[in-house]
């Protein structure tokens, strides 16, 4: 089940780029800023480090970008609110 939406002005992800989630929320629906979406989970790996999980989609201009897993570089809580800024993706 989704719980949230989150949105983001750009149609791919990449280092750097801060997601602002609700803080309890583990399952996503993630808007790009060309309208297309996916679906993502914010996970734990082996070491207990968080990770999002984003599903595949094709943007607007028919890129098809693959199921990818990010490093969590930085996560930031605030009241309700969560802060991640992605690190890479892994292979």
């Amino acid at each position: 089940m989704i719980e949230h939406v989150i949105q983001v002005p750009h149609s791919h992800l990449y280092p750097g780029l801060v997601l602002d989630a609700p803080a309890d929320a583990h399952d996503f629906l993630v808007l790009f800023g060309d309208e297309s979406e996916s679906r993502a989970q914010l996970l734990r790996d082996d070491a207990g480090r968080p990770v999002l999980r984003m599903g595949g989609y094709m943007t607007a201009r028919g890129t098809v970008v693959d199921e990818r897993v990010w490093t969590v570089r930085e996560s930031v809580q605030r009241g309700d609110r969560i802060r991640l800024r992605l690190g890479r993706s892994l292979p």
